[in-house]
């Protein structure tokens, strides 16, 4: 042990004794090998061959030091490190050649130099290839004996070089880990082949074949450039092999992390819904945000704290980030002032209820545009307290709209739900008010009103897929409250990018709605998710039908019947015929739910009653559902 530390501690004097040893034997055979009879050298031969050697192991140690070839560890080089090893002996022969001739040495001649250059450099190459090898096994092999039980069968989809890449990470330091059992790719060309000695077995329609032969525990989707209707179809194969899946991300965030075992990541529902990219008239938007000051209500929010991040790209003169939780809005506000140092952000602790905190505001920062994102939007807790839904939700967005037009605010969006169509529960009725407001405000406002209503969003607080990995995490059950229950869904980025476009076609008044493609059901979801953890749904995690909460309803809808649907600009973007309500029908509406504050003997019942009276859409979820069934 104590000869094999002192090697490893001087390892760099022992490789240079081994190279000048190699030089010995390779000019010493060049020079046995041109004489015709193998003869013993004459005294003549032997001081020519003196004098080679000694000049040679000059300049080729030097060469190799210049190179930084003694700087390498062995265990871990490369092609490109062997090409410098070839160089730099090509380099020294000829230089030896060069030194014999300028300095008038009795030396060897130039093809024996090259000849021994090319022997010397094979030589060393070999060497080092038969260490590299030894010390990778040596390591494997003691790995393997320890940790036999904990290896996995890997397959790779994907023949490019992020595979490469990754089989040449396994294979040095994680062979413990994985047994690589192939590669899948849809290349015809390359079926087959073989990339770093990992064969590709077959196209997508072979993964349920080999994932059966092989007993794959682990699946790597190394694509980053794919199309997302194709990345949907392979997933989907996958998803049904009862592997766990990996997937590398998007080029640009492999660019941010480089080490790209670490930028695999668990695959995501999105990435199954094979949604294709949306394409945006940043021009457009740099017109809209560019040197405004911008004021976002409920910043620190998902929506809120993403058209932060998005806003910020568009240069503002200032962003103003409102949000009651402190939390939250302390986390945007160190995100964007670490990504955005010489920029203007101020993050204030605030609510839409309270209306002299917003002229406050209003009156300090002066917005030239506002995006309403501040909403209590949980179902269940709304049916529970239905009078802070409408303090929160109906006359936080009259505050703050009161505001806009007072401190003449050129436009205002606010984000809504497709839970304000047709609503079945308070939230969405309120949402649904809230639309009201700002259609009747932008009738008697020079600012320009608008909202755009789009359905779920992926991974945002309190929506269903965290709920649904959190509950796979502690080993089920995973809850749906019907089996036919659908939703509609997009990714938060995706919907803030939409609500940035629909901004900039608002002339006042419009409802926008958002394309949120197909709906899909609850417990496909579910299952889904279930599957992608490498378990199977209802033999290792439970599915349970808890039944339909309070004030939900089976189908989400995105337009009420009674409005039109026009086409923008935008394929993904339509616009609601807007609706006539003035500015007095508009008061005398509210002043019902007014009254509500001052009653003291008010019921969860008498409120449902009085938003039923002011949004005549509103109808129970028990009617609905029957006539949907």
């Amino acid at each position: 042990m104590g000869i094999m530390n002192f090697i490893k501690k001087h390892r760099i004097i022992f490789i240079r004794i081994i190279d000048i040893f190699i030089i010995i034997i390779a000019y010493a055979f060049v020079e046995l090998f041109k004489s015709e009879t193998l003869s013993i050298f004459t005294s003549s031969d032997r001081q020519i061959l003196l004098n080679t050697i000694l000049l040679a192991i000059v300049v080729y140690q030097l060469f190799l030091t210049l190179f930084d070839c003694y700087k390498n560890i062995i265990r871990y080089e490369s092609g490109k490190d062997y090409l410098i090893y070839g160089f730099s002996c090509m380099v020294s022969c000829v230089i030896v050649s060069m030194l014999g001739n300028i300095f008038r040495i009795n030396i060897m001649g130039p093809r024996s130099n090259i000849l021994a250059g090319i022997l010397i450099s094979v030589m060393m190459i070999t060497y080092r290839l038969i260490i590299r090898l030894l010390l990778t096994d040596n390591i494997v092999h003691k790995s393997e004996i320890i940790n036999a039980t904990n290896k996995k069968n890997l397959l790779i989809i994907g023949g490019g070089s992020a595979t490469r890449d990754i089989i040449k990470i396994i294979k040095a330091n994680m062979q413990k880990n994985y047994n690589i059992v192939g590669i899948i790719d849809d290349d015809e060309d390359k079926i087959n082949y073989a990339i770093s000695g990992v064969r590709i077995v077959g196209n997508r329609y072979k993964i349920k074949e080999v994932c059966r032969s092989f007993k794959v525990d682990v699946i790597f989707f190394s694509i980053s450039s794919i199309s997302n209707q194709d990345k949907k179809e392979i997933l989907g194969i996958c998803q049904e092999t009862g592997a766990k899946l990996r997937i590398l991300p998007s080029t640009e965030d492999i660019i941010k992390n480089k080490n790209i075992m670490q930028n695999l990541r668990d695959v995501e529902i999105e990435d199954l819904l094979g949604r294709e990219a949306i394409h945006l008239d940043n021009q457009n938007i740099q017109d809209l945000i560019e040197e405004k000051v911008v004021l976002v209500t409920g910043g620190g929010g998902s929506i809120g704290s993403e058209l932060c991040r998005q806003i910020m790209k568009y240069h503002p003169k200032q962003l103003v980030i409102l949000d009651i939780y402190e939390n939250n809005l302390y986390d945007i506000e160190l995100e964007l002032k670490s990504n955005y140092p010489n920029d203007k952000i101020e993050a204030i602790v605030g609510s839409v209820r309270d209306l002299n905190r917003l002229k406050e505001v209003f009156e300090e920062f002066k917005p030239e545009l506002v995006f309403h994102a501040a909403a209590h939007k949980h179902v269940p807790l709304m049916e529970n307290n239905p009078l802070e839904a409408i303090k929160n939700n109906v006359f936080g967005t009259y505050n703050v709209a009161s505001c806009a037009d007072k401190y003449h605010v050129k436009r205002f969006i606010l984000v809504s739900t497709d839970k304000a169509v047709n609503p079945t529960n308070i939230m969405g009725a309120s949402k649904r008010l809230c639309e009201m407001i700002i259609q009747a405000k932008d009738k008697v406002s020079k600012t320009e009103f608008a909202a755009v209503r789009f359905g779920n969003v992926l991974g945002s607080n309190g929506s269903v897929i965290p709920l649904f990995k959190k509950q796979i995490a502690n080993g089920g059950p995973v809850t749906v409250t019907h089996k036919e229950i659908t939703r509609f869904f997009m990714t938060i980025p995706e919907a803030v990018q939409l609500i940035l476009q629909a901004a900039t076609y608002a002339a006042g008044g419009e409802i926008f709605v958002l394309d949120m493609g197909q709906p899909v059901k609850i417990y496909d979801l579910a299952v889904s998710l279930i599957k992608l953890s490498g378990l199977e749904p209802n033999v290792d995690i439970p599915v349970e039908i808890t039944g339909l909460r309070p004030g939900e309803k089976l189908y989400e809808e995105l337009l009420m019947s009674e409005e039109g649907l026009t086409a923008t600009k935008h394929d993904k973007i339509f616009v609601s015929k807007p609706m006539h309500l003035e500015q007095r029908q508009l008061e005398a509406k509210l002043d019902v739910l007014r009254e509500l504050e001052y009653d003291k003997n008010y019921t969860k019942q008498k409120i449902k009653n009085a938003m039923k009276e002011v949004v005549p859409t509103y109808k129970d979820p028990e009617e609905v559902n029957k006539i949907e069934k």
